[in-house]
């Protein structure tokens, strides 16, 4: 694997991360990261930057509390917002920012949560998180991080439709 550093967020990371995102097709504005930030300083959310080489290739956020889904409140870890670049794919750097943020995990508590999304863009992250033994919690499908979706409701495959799952570390 290339040379590649992760760090937590910048206050000049957002409009380069926006612009990277932006680079590729995605809608990630610029506010968001700066919410990261702003979380990140109060110790809400941890941000981990991956750079390969000096280029910003991905990043991953972690929550000390689950603001969603079946470990709402509770005192249990949740990664959450994962994202790699297209380009920089396929090269071990998800693998790097899942390490990081599941040692981190580990210094409060002995499992950690994430949730991810059922349509094929979420495909390559699906298979990462079973081959790294995250199991799916049991509660069924989620939608809109409120309730487990109900049988025969209708619903709409978008990022709010989540399984949730889990690790212990």
């Amino acid at each position: 694997m290339e040379a590649f550093t992760i760090r937590p967020m910048l206050p000049e990371d957002p409009p380069v991360i926006a612009d990277a995102f932006t680079a590729q097709g995605w809608n990630k504005p610029r506010e968001q990261y700066e919410r990261y930030y702003a979380q990140q300083q109060a110790g809400q959310r941890k941000v981990f930057i991956l750079l390969a080489g000096e280029e910003f290739a991905g990043y991953v956020t972690l929550l000390p509390t689950p603001s969603g889904g079946p470990w709402k409140g509770q005192n249990v870890p949740e990664i959450c917002d994962f994202n790699v670049l297209k380009k920089f794919r396929g090269r071990g750097f998800g693998w790097a920012l899942m390490d990081a943020a599941e040692q981190a995990a580990a210094e409060t508590g002995s499992v950690v949560t994430l949730g991810v999304g059922l349509y094929t863009d979420y495909g390559t992250a699906q298979r990462m998180y079973v081959k790294r033994g995250y199991l799916p919690d049991g509660s069924g499908i989620w939608y809109g991080g409120d309730q487990p979706l109900p049988p025969g409701a209708p619903c709409v495959n978008d990022d709010d439709l989540i399984l949730y799952l889990s690790k212990r570390l």
